[in-house]
């Protein structure tokens, strides 16, 4: 189907590269210059909370793999704004934290929370999906001593420690919630895709394996950093984990490159590269109710943008 039908030009809507991420009973969307964040509130109504997106994203944006590096700290920042938003729906009242006057430290947490967790949550990720596998395969160096090779297995390890993370917290009853709404938020994008009108009914039919996901973004860092690893001799734990962590950025921008391309292409080897990304899509999302679908919808509508451009398409 044209994504650019008569509805879409009827209203001067053109269709633009969207994206969102699950959050706490709700679901974020990111549009050209705002995003939106629909959280399904305890008592059954929803919230919703506009942001306007700064200027200079858009200088940045024109810039290849300098701006994957950018969208990938964005994406985090953005990311931990959106989880505060709506956990604070659910969050319990302690009398006790009421009464407790905030010391220095407490409001130096308060001021920098974001910043701390995006700090906590990148050392995370590099801790156990960079430099443990690296780590974890100085004991093959007793067998062979080819770089390809020892790099080939660090590859291996590092996507089994993901897959193995990833099938864990999926078992968690408020993980399993998340990735229902990860569902809606594909299947709601797949559907302004296709040109097709928002509503429930529509966004239904629609698959939620999305080739744009950050779950196939993250694979192909990691078939990415294989190649890019296996450039560099495979020397010393210390020069491994230097070389590792100086790559990470060119990494990230190459694979955000990839991501862009393939989520535009529908070439046989953007299909190929893709498979084992929607594959592990399979883990990360869930089918949504028609709820939780409504809720995908309300935070994409408040993203689309009107272009006056659009008469002209």
């Amino acid at each position: 189907m044209n994504i650019f039908n008569a509805e879409n030009m009827e209203r001067k809507i053109k269709p633009k590269s969207v994206g969102g991420q699950a959050v706490i009973e709700g679901v974020m969307m990111k549009g050209v210059d705002s995003i939106a964040i629909a959280v399904r509130k305890p008592d059954g109504e929803i919230a919703i909370k506009k942001q306007e997106l700064k200027s200079n994203r858009k200088g940045i944006s024109k810039i290849p793999i300098l701006r994957g590096v950018f969208a990938f700290v964005d994406s985090m920042v953005l990311g931990v704004q959106s989880l505060m938003y709506s956990a604070q729906f659910f969050e319990e009242d302690d009398p006790k934290a009421k009464e407790k006057k905030p010391n220095a430290f407490d409001k130096f947490m308060e001021a920098n929370f974001i910043w701390i967790s995006v700090l906590l949550s990148m050392s995370f990720t590099i801790l156990l999906f960079i430099l443990l596998p690296t780590v974890l395969v100085n004991v093959f160096e007793r067998w062979t001593e080819n770089t390809v090779i020892l790099n080939l297995i660090e590859g291996v390890v590092r996507i089994g420690i993901f897959v193995l993370y990833v099938t864990a917290i999926s078992g968690m009853k408020d993980i399993k919630r998340v990735f229902e709404y990860h569902g809606a938020e594909h299947k709601t994008i797949f559907c302004y895709e296709y040109g097709e009108e928002l509503t429930v009914e529509n966004v239904k039919k629609h698959g939620r394996l999305h080739p744009r996901c950050g779950t196939s973004f993250l694979f192909i860092v990691m078939i990415v950093s294989i190649l890019m690893f296996s450039m560099f001799e495979w020397s010393s734990l210390f020069y491994r984990i230097f070389v590792r962590l100086a790559l990470l950025p060119v990494v990230a921008g190459i694979s955000y490159e990839f991501i862009k391309w393939a989520g535009k292409s529908s070439s046989k080897f953007a299909c190929m590269m893709s498979k084992p990304g929607m594959w592990l899509q399979k883990i990360t999302t869930r089918e949504p109710d028609d709820s939780q679908i409504e809720v995908a919808i309300i935070a994409l509508k408040n993203v689309l943008v009107k272009d006056t451009e659009a008469d002209n398409w």
